[in-house]
């Protein structure tokens, strides 16, 4: 693993993602080196030859000026990378900027594989309307250890419950859901006592991990070779038409709100979980951009 320090200008982006005003990322690269990480794009803008996962730029920045601009708006952490990677625990990068941004009256978004994120319970929940997410794409420990080398699934699933349970906002991200692998049902069986919403997404093979799933799924799954040949190259979206519709009549049958990202005014924090589709990319850049234009 390399690892190295570097000075940032400025840790603030803003962005034009729908769901934040700012996107904060305290590392480049991740030691989680999940296999379908989208922001394997990065390495490009490196310089660095290693893998992706096998580098991480530790990020140093100046002192944050004029905090008061943030009251009102909302940061994301992070878009490329895992705030609470294993060298969190060393760093402390990503505490430093919870530690800055606090009383500035800027609400926070967190994403993350790992159960570290319980060290700054205390300081998240002092933030208004903060919402913590977990990714969870499969309750099977052998998959998920050919997927990524964050922590196990139960660690994850047991941070959310403690997060659920001190009143923050948490969702059980069911992403990437792999067409023949992962069992949304199952997981929302296993987390809905804990959680105030469900995010599904589907898996979209793009970029340079493209091949390395398709590979994979040869090698272990060849019996699913025509199905990801019908998703991915004939660009069918029969599977997940019949899957929307699976999970549709299960969650009217337990009670629940099945909504899709666009109707999201809808959600309602409680029980049962809301449980929000984001399965077409497409349809949801453009829709949820308009949402944030007017």
């Amino acid at each position: 693993m390399v690892i190295k320090e570097i000075e940032v200008k400025d840790i603030m982006t803003k962005t034009n993602l729908p769901v934040s005003d700012y996107a904060v990322n305290p590392y480049v690269g991740c030691t989680h080196a999940c296999k379908y990480c989208y922001a394997s794009f990065m390495k490009r803008f490196t310089n660095h030859p290693e893998p992706w996962g096998e580098f991480v730029d530790v990020k140093v920045w100046p002192e944050i000026h004029k905090p008061g601009k943030y009251a009102g708006k909302e940061a994301f952490f992070c878009s490329v990378t895992d705030p609470y990677q294993p060298l969190e625990a060393k760093y402390g990068r990503t505490r430093a900027l919870l530690e800055q941004l606090l009383d500035t009256g800027i609400s926070i978004s967190i994403s993350t594989k790992s159960d570290l994120i319980l060290r700054d319970l205390d300081l998240i929940r002092q933030f208004p309307s903060a919402h913590v997410s977990w990714s969870i794409n499969t309750l099977d420990e052998g998959f998920r250890k050919e997927m990524d080398r964050a922590v196990s699934i139960e660690r994850r699933l047991e941070a959310m419950r403690q997060f659920y349970e001190a009143g923050i906002q948490s969702t059980c991200f069911i992403s990437p859901i792999f067409p023949g692998i992962t069992d949304p049902i199952e997981i929302i069986e296993r987390a809905k006592g804990q959680c105030n919403l469900v995010w599904l997404e589907n898996l979209n093979l793009r970029g340079d991990y493209r091949k390395r799933i398709l590979d994979w799924i040869h090698k272990h799954h060849p019996e699913l070779d025509e199905l990801y040949r019908e998703i991915y190259t004939k660009k069918s979206r029969a599977y997940w038409t019949d899957l929307d519709q699976k999970i549709r009549e299960y969650t009217a049958k337990e009670g629940m709100l099945y909504i899709r990202d666009d109707d999201q005014h809808r959600a309602h924090f409680g029980e049962p979980p809301v449980v929000c589709n984001y399965f077409y990319h497409e349809e949801i850049t453009k829709s949820a951009k308009r949402g944030k234009e007017t």
